[in-house]
């Protein structure tokens, strides 16, 4: 068997898309893997949606609108994504790699703030609140499920996008948190460039 820690990641550049035919590629990706199977990590922007995790509470969901609110099964609350804001998922054999959950977070994490660097931008964690964050305003969410050993669902990195959305929800359940954006803070870069910068760090980081 090959040695997968000096294999990167197949990186997949998917585009702009819906919601729901994502969820159910990685639903069954994920099903479908062996032991032989690669790591893939998916970067992408989607239309407009409220995500809520399998133990996400509606109360958390205030004024959706016309947006559409869907059930999914990772962790965490409620979120939002549109179009401007980097999303990547890491599809990866964490028993393979002999990655912990906690690990695999703080990596994932990780891979966002050294991106930020790059870009000048001064970001952290927070482990009472999962995400990353400049000066207390969330600029990364996170969220992901283990099944069979792997991971699907990730994070997502606001960019340059319409914020407002995130007004009519709490996002990730805490109640009045701010949220902040690359466009906010100066920067100019594409969508695509930025999730691609992110797969890059995390195969860096992942299979060194």
């Amino acid at each position: 068997m090959p040695d997968y820690k000096k294999v990167s990641a197949i990186i997949r550049e998917l585009g702009l898309t819906d919601y729901e035919p994502i969820l159910q590629k990685m639903q069954r990706f994920t099903q479908e893997r062996n032991n032989s199977t690669s790591d893939e990590i998916w970067v992408l922007e989607h239309y407009p949606v409220y995500t809520l995790g399998m133990n996400g509470e509606t109360e958390h969901v205030l004024n959706p609108g016309d947006i559409p609110v869907i059930r999914t099964d990772r962790g965490g609350q409620v979120t939002y994504h549109g179009q401007g804001q980097m999303v990547v998922y890491p599809l990866i054999d964490i028993k393979r790699t002999k990655l912990g959950i906690r690990q695999l977070v703080t990596l994932l994490e990780q891979s966002m703030i050294t991106v930020l660097s790059q870009l000048e931008v001064t970001a952290c964690a927070k482990p009472e609140a999962p995400g990353v964050y400049v000066e207390d305003k969330k600029i990364g969410s996170i969220g992901i499920r283990i099944k069979n050993n792997a991971s699907y669902h990730g994070i997502s990195l606001n960019n340059n996008m319409d914020l407002s959305p995130f007004k009519h929800i709490n996002p990730c359940g805490f109640k009045n948190l701010q949220v902040t954006q690359l466009a906010d803070l100066g920067i100019s870069i594409g969508t695509g460039e930025l999730a691609v910068r992110v797969a890059k760090a995390i195969n860096e980081t992942l299979y060194a």
